[in-house]
Parts: C-alpha cells; structure tokens; sequence
C-alpha cells in the first residue's frame, strides 16, 4: 500500500495545527486604516552639501524614530521604502498637523556668531550670511560654530523664581562642549552691548534666539560645563517641541510630506466590523452552495475552506504582515476563491468516474489530473498579486500580501486536507455502496442537457467578436464623454472625510466649503457624511473648511484625512498604467510557454477588452479611480485569466486526443466540458463579492463592483472572445497540435459534471 495517504494526513494535521497554534498566540498587526492613526511618507531632497541617497535616508530614519519615540508614540513604526521614501506610523495620533510639524522638520540647528548689526547696505563676506534675528532685526553671522550634532539630549523647563517663563536646557557632548566654549569665548572678548557679544542660535534658518554672553565669561574662555540653556518668549508647547527637535538632532537631509493618512479610530472599528459580517455571510453562501452542488465532498470542501481561513491568518499574523481595508478585503475575497481548486478537482473526478465508475480510483485521477489547471491559475493570480505589492502602494500594497498568501493556502488546502478528507470518506464502506451521496457520481441536468445537444457554440464566433467590439466602443465612449473619476491617490491633492452631528445636504455643504475660500472643491454628502476634495490643502485652509461646516452641522469628527504630493501622484499614476501593462505582458509571456502563443495572445486580448469594460463601467457610474481600483483590475486580470487558463488547458489536452478533428469543434467541446466549473467557481466568488457590495462600506463597495462586472465580463470573455481569436490565430499558426499526455487513452471523452 502506498505510503502517500498516510504522509498527506500528517502533514494536513501538522499544517492546521501550527497554524491555530499561531492564530492562538500572535495578535494580528492592524493597519492604521483598522486601529486609527496617522501614516507620513516622508522623501528625503538632496541639500547644497549631502546627498539624499540610500545612506543618509537610513540616518535621517533613525533621526525620526528619535523624534516619534519623544512624541510618546510606543513602538512607532519606521520604515525606508525604496532609496529616498520613509514611511511613518504614528498609531491613536489623530492630529496630523502637529505630528508633521515635529516629525518632518528639517531641525538643522547651528550656533554662529553673530558678526554685525546689517542694513540694506549691508553686504554679507565669505562664509557669512543675513538672517532677521529673533525681533526681527537684520544680522549678519558667521560660519556655524557648533552643529546639532554636539548636542546630546534636550529637555524643556520652567523656573518660578523667573516668573514661570519656559526654556530649553541643551546638554552637549564632548565635541559640542570644546566647541561651546570656543564660541562663547570669543564672543566675551568684546564689549557689553556690542552685537559682536551675541551668539545666534538658529533652527531651520531661523533665529531661534541670539543672546549676549554673561558679564562674568572670562574672554577665550567661553562657558564650561556640559549643557546650557536656550531663554526666550516660549510657551509650554513651543518649549516641549523645540525640546524634541533638539533631542532627536538634525536631519542629515532635507525631507518633504509626499503622502499623508489619517484614519479616526471609529471608521476603523466599522470597517472591521463590516468586513467580518460580509465574511461571515460570504462564507456561508458559499459553503451552502458547495455543500448542495458536491454533497459530502463539497461538505468536505467547506471544512477544508475553515482549515483555509485558518491557515492564511496564521500565516499573515506568523509574517507580520500588516492587515489593511484592502487587505482585509482580499482575504475575505480569497475565501471565495479557494473554492476553484476543489471544483477543479471535483468536476474532473465526476468525469474519471463517468469513464471507469470506482469512487476512490476516480477520486485520485481527479486530484492529478486537475493538478495543471491548479498550478496554471495560481501561477497567474500570484502575477497580478505581486505586482500589486512591488508597484502600489499604502494599504493596496496589503492586499498584494494576504491574496498571495491565500492563493498559497488555497493550493496547500484543496490539495492537501480535502484531498485526505475526500479519500478518507470514499474509503469508508458506507460511502462507497452509496456513490450518488459523494457528489462525484451524478452529471446533473445541465450537463445532460449539454450532451444531449451538443450546442455548436463557435458557430457565432464572428458574431461574439463583433458584441465584444461594441461594448468596448461604449466602455471608450464613457471614458471620453464622462472622463475618468481619478482619485486623490493618482491626481494629487487632499481627500477629508467627516461626519456630522447634524444631516447636511451636499449643496449646502458645498456652498460651505466654497465660502471658506475652495469653490472648485468637489464636495459629497450623504446623510452625516461629508467628504471634501480639493487640490494642495495646508492646516488653516483645512482649519477654515471645518469652521464653516460646524457652522450649520453642529459638532464634526474626522474620519478619514488623506494628503498626496504632486510627485507622489504622479508617481502612482505611473506605476498605475506600469502595473497593467506589466501584468498584460507577464500573462502573455507565461501562457506562450505553457500553452502556444496563439492561446496566450488571445488570452490577452480579451484581458484587454474586460479591463477595457469594468473602466468604462466606473466612467458611466461615476465612481472613482484610486488605489482600490488598481487592486481590483488586477484582480479582475488573475481571476480572467484563470478561467481561460481552464478552458485551453482543456483545449489542449482534447486536441491532443484528437488532432485530425477541426480547431473550432474541439474548441466547442472543450468549453462545454469546462462549464460546470466556470459556473460553480463565479457563483462561489459572487456570493463574497455580493456580502462586500451590501455590507462593505462605500470603498469596499467600489471594490467589490468593479469585481462582480469584471468576473462576470472574464467569465463570458473566455468563451466568446478568447476562444474564438484563438481560432483565428490557429489558422495562421504553422506549429502542429500537441502531443496527448501520458497515460490518457485516445478517443473523445465526454465528460461530467453539475452545476445547481
């Protein structure tokens, strides 16, 4: 007896157990779009004297997780994305403002002397410049003479004996303190009251404040000691964050805001919430359905796709991985897609037992002879999800991870523990005496139906190509007529959403936010939901735009706070169009090597025409391109190309059975035989992308609808536009048809298979 089972059941039971053992022990890591809080990116600029290259990107990092763990953030976390970008989690800071002031400042701090008093005469020397001092008088002060990098730590204080003014007490090391003392120094050799006695100390080119030295510094001496005090007309607030400038020292580069999101920790409950439900309903339809259309191994499926679930979260939490909306998205989405290697796998047992009717021999040809269609249509769905992680980014680039790791689940559990459960069940002597219970012995109606009457689907080949030309025309129709609803994330600008104490209709809210000075903002409301869109928004024109909202809507919350640069939107854009065309190219490539460049260009083909249909569909629903979008296309592209994966491996191996027959009869044949999966498989999907619809939110929402018309539109295309543009390219191909596979006997082979 052949020891695979009995390594197949190990190895399904130790899988399942490490991962409840992981699942038990390691909390997840929520992204910012879950808990509440704000996320920076910061990208470095090169300075008159360093470089902003990978090296100083990476001090500048330590610089900052200075800065965040002095701003009180626990753990925050810091991360170098690319050569110049850093990417800033600051959790529960809901004031982006303050924490992007203090944590993106340049925060160059130099001590100069101060040479003259400066008029509009005045012409600065080498190495000198002119700088307003801290009361706005004219100076002119010489090469810095000590750097932030003598600084060692930096507190703010108060004295009462001083009338409670605030200050800063600066403690220098060894190098600052020499350098300290040599400034001072100097500067007491000259008179009380002479401008020459004063030190400036500046902050990001600006005089924080320039004091005399003390009567009572002795000249060329300077002042001993290892720290001083910086005095001035400081708040309690401008003192604590001078403080943290100065503790976390100078950046060695310049750096700029590219990218800013802010998430209040309420939106983030509801998403969680709302993604759980959707979850919870999805998988239950889908297990229904399974369950009903298989019977005791679709029963079996649905205890393998709890085992999947489980799997793909111990795997994320094991990688700390971070879980985003989307990514949360795309593992309730994987779910349903676990199911298409089962039915796979199911739908080719049906057809080795309609040929030899014995459950268990069925069953194991089943599991091997689907393998290639399996591997095929992950292969390409890992394409589109790696893409999705090397050219997005935020929390798209969430998504990438967990559909990549529930791809990976999905193949381990539908090949592994159903295929041990499965041959578990049919082994029993119970189940095998009764066949019809498995599920795997019934063809179902449908498909007698179909080969009762043998419909000749390409005869209407020309036709199909023809509907597919139209609906492309209309889909580039609505792009040039309505335009597409790019989002922040590509144009640039700033996304703010609220919410309200008080209903507020959306011309009220707009005619607000135009008072405030933004009359081109695009503004929506629905209820007590308000979002703003406007182009570059600093703090007081944002400060400006609350102000009059709670003028008419009582008491508002920020919930969302979205801000991307120019460049960081142009760069998206890009990476947006590179993503597509990448992916394109990368299915074309893998599908001429596994099948024949004829299947792989009119596969590619028709990728074009279901992106070119879901991006027409948004432009006549108004609805907005974003980040989002860009996950579900390339999603729309995997699933697409997985289902016309199915159908040529099909085509191919009938054709190797019988390669006198004609190309369009066995193309006919081989869609007609992949049917039953291609229907059960959509449903599956649907049945998820149907809970996300209702219960998802609005993004989630835009996501799951760009799906359910990009599944229903690949599913067709596969059919009735790959299929037949394949016939074309066959007749102008010259290469023979494949050879049959090993073991597989000549002659048709009808097929089996149910769908409900």
């Amino acid at each position: 007896m052949s020891r695979a089972p009995v390594v197949r059941a190990i190895a399904a039971f130790a899988v399942v157990a490490i991962s409840l053992l992981v699942a038990l022990t390691i909390p997840p890591r929520l992204g910012l779009d879950l808990r509440g809080g704000t996320q920076i990116v910061l990208e470095t600029r090169d300075s008159p004297t360093v470089k902003a290259d990978a090296e100083a990107t990476d001090r500048t990092l330590e610089v900052l997780r200075r800065r965040a763990d002095a701003l009180g953030v626990a753990d925050a976390p810091l991360a170098r994305s690319g050569e110049r970008r850093i990417i800033v989690e600051l959790p529960g800071v809901q004031d982006p403002a303050q924490a992007a002031e203090v944590i993106g400042r340049t925060a160059q701090l130099t001590f100069h002397p101060v040479v003259a008093l400066a008029d509009a005469t005045t012409r600065a020397g080498a190495g000198e410049r002119i700088i307003p001092d801290e009361d706005g008088a004219r100076l002119v002060i010489g090469p810095a003479g000590l750097t932030g990098d003598g600084v060692g730590d930096a507190r703010a204080g108060t004295d009462p004996q001083r009338g409670g003014g605030w200050y800063v007490t600066v403690d220098l090391r060894d190098g600052g303190r020499q350098a300290w003392a040599g400034l001072t120094g100097k500067a007491a050799c000259h008179p009380v009251g002479d401008p020459k006695r004063r030190v400036a100390i500046v902050l990001d080119s600006k005089v924080i404040v320039s004091p005399q030295v003390n009567e009572d510094v002795a000249c060329d001496v300077g002042l001993p000691g290892d720290s001083t005090q910086i005095t001035g007309s400081f708040t309690a607030e401008e003192a604590q964050d001078l403080a943290v400038l100065i503790k976390g020292g100078s950046l060695p580069v310049p750096v700029e805001i590219v990218e800013q999101r802010t998430v209040g920790p309420t939106l983030g409950a509801a998403a969680i919430t709302a993604s759980a439900e959707a979850a919870v309903i999805g998988v239950l339809l889908t297990a229904l359905f399974i369950t009903v259309t298989y019977r005791l191994v679709g029963f079996l499926a649905t205890i393998a796709l709890a085992c999947y679930a489980l799997v793909s979260y111990a795997a994320l939490v094991a990688l700390g991985a971070t879980l985003t909306l989307p990514g949360l998205a795309g593992f309730v989405l994987a779910i349903g897609m676990a199911v298409d290697a089962n039915v796979l796998v199911f739908e080719r047992a049906r057809e080795e037992y309609a040929a030899v009717p014995k459950l268990r021999p069925a069953l194991e040809k089943g599991f091997r002879n689907a393998w290639s269609a399996v591997a095929d249509s992950n292969v390409t769905t890992l394409l589109a999800a790696g893409l999705l992680f090397f050219l997005a980014s935020g929390p798209v680039r969430g998504f990438g991870v967990t559909l990549s790791i529930g791809v990976v689940a999905s193949l381990v559990t539908a090949m592994v523990v159903t295929r041990v459960l499965a041959e578990w069940a049919v082994s029993r002597r119970p189940v095998a005496g009764r066949p019809a219970l498995t599920g795997l012995s019934g063809i179902g109606r449908v498909r007698t139906w179909l080969n009762a009457r043998t419909p000749d689907l390409m005869r209407h080949r020309t036709a199909y190509l023809v509907v597919t030309c139209v609906l492309v025309a209309a889909a580039v129709a609505g792009v040039a007529v309505r335009g597409l609803g790019l989002g922040v994330e590509f144009t640039g600008g700033r996304l703010v959403e609220y919410s309200t104490a008080v209903p507020m209709t959306a011309d009220t809210a707009r005619e607000l936010v135009g008072g405030a000075g933004f009359p081109n903002a695009t503004v929506q409301a629905a209820g007590t939901d308000i979002s703003v869109r406007t182009g570059q928004l600093d703090a007081d024109g944002l400060e400006r735009i609350e102000t009059a909202l709670e003028s008419r809507a009582g008491q508002i919350t920020k919930e969302r706070d979205e801000l991307i640069g120019p460049s960081m939107g142009d760069e998206l854009r890009r990476n947006a169009l590179v993503a597509l065309g990448v992916a394109l190219a990368a299915q074309l490539a893998y599908l001429a090597f596994r099948f024949r460049w004829t299947f792989g260009l009119a596969t590619v083909l028709a990728l074009v025409a279901d992106a070119a249909i879901v991006l027409g569909a948004f432009a006549w629903l108004g609805k907005p391109v974003d980040g989002v979008f860009l996950a579900a296309m390339l999603t729309v592209i995997g699933y697409s190309v997985n289902d016309k994966v199915v159908v040529f491996d099909r085509v191919r191996e009938l054709w190797g059975r019988r390669p006198g027959a004609p190309f369009a009869e066995v193309t006919g044949a081989a869609i007609l035989q992949t049917v039953p999966r291609t229907v059960n498989t959509g449903l599956g999907a649907l049945f998820i992308l149907g809970a996300l619809t209702v219960l998802g939110g609005d993004s989630l929402a835009d996501f799951a609808v760009a799906l359910l018309i990009g599944i229903v539109t690949g599913t067709l295309s596969s059919a009735l536009v790959a299929a037949p543009l394949a016939i074309v390219f066959e007749r102008r191909s010259s290469a023979p048809p494949p050879r049959p596979g090993p073991g597989r006997a000549a002659g048709r082979r009808e097929g089996s298979g149910a769908v409900v």
